[in-house]
């Protein structure tokens, strides 16, 4: 096995998803490796959010298959999300639990070992910066607190692949910086695909972009690539997901 080979953690073949009247997202192909960071841009109605409930296995392709630490996420699921770990746009928090114990509620649910479960929930709550916050009831929590609580639930069980959808959505400057700090150090041990409207987030944080338009992948580039070219992100994005504006309506 290559090197390249034991650090993939994410592989993506032709996956599709058909909708009664329109394809969400068209024979998409994409791999990721452990330390990447990946921002997924688009504009709505891009297929984002299908290719995202794909990936957690949210949702069924229409064809294709993906595969997480070498796992079929359709035919053995299960096992496959051992590896994974969601947060989606609105986290999913018990606000009327604490810190803690929606923690190791969340560690039970991935399988995390009940004799280590303890351990895993001060790791995760040390990793997301809720040192002293165990105790607190989440729906005290400021919104930054809380989404570092749905951060937290993503990688209590140590996940291979993070997957995270507008993980700033909403939040003040500071709290924006610090999520973003957070997520240069989860892809030390992962990787790392966040979903976001802002190309900024992408700029300050990715080692890689990915463009979507019309359930297509029309930009898959190495930020160290874009910037070495000296390509400004929001005028590659204009230019691509306005091309084919005149024809989106028939694809709907």
């Amino acid at each position: 096995m290559t090197k390249g080979t034991a650090n993939l953690t994410l592989s993506v073949k032709n996956l599709s998803h058909r909708y009664s009247a329109a394809t969400g997202v068209n024979a998409i192909n994409f791999e990721m490796r452990r330390g990447e960071v990946l921002g997924l841009l688009g504009p709505n109605g891009a297929g984002k959010s299908t290719t995202m409930r794909m990936l957690t296995g949210n949702l069924a392709p229409s064809t294709g298959s993906v595969f997480i630490c070498g796992v079929d996420l359709l035919k053995n699921p299960g096992t496959a999300k051992i590896h994974l770990g969601y947060l989606p746009e609105i986290p999913p928090l018990y606000l009327d639990m604490s810190v803690d114990e929606y923690l190791r509620l969340a560690a039970t649910l991935h399988r995390v070992a009940s004799h280590c479960v303890e351990s895993a929930v001060k790791e995760a709550r040390h990793r997301c910066g809720l040192d002293g916050r165990g105790r607190q009831i989440i729906g005290t929590l400021s919104k930054g607190f809380q989404q570092r609580v749905g951060i937290a639930q993503a990688i209590v069980h140590s996940p291979d692949v993070i997957i995270l959808d507008e993980p700033t959505s909403g939040l003040d400057p500071n709290q924006i910086r610090e999520v973003r700090h957070l997520i240069r150090a989860l892809a030390t041990c992962s990787c790392v695909i966040f979903s976001t409207h802002i190309l900024s987030e992408v700029e300050n944080v990715c080692d890689r972009v990915l463009i979507m338009h019309q359930g297509d992948i029309v930009f898959d580039r190495k930020m160290d690539d874009i910037h070495q070219q000296q390509i400004r992100l929001d005028v590659i994005f204009t230019d691509l997901t306005q091309k084919h504006e005149g024809t989106e309506g028939q694809r709907q």
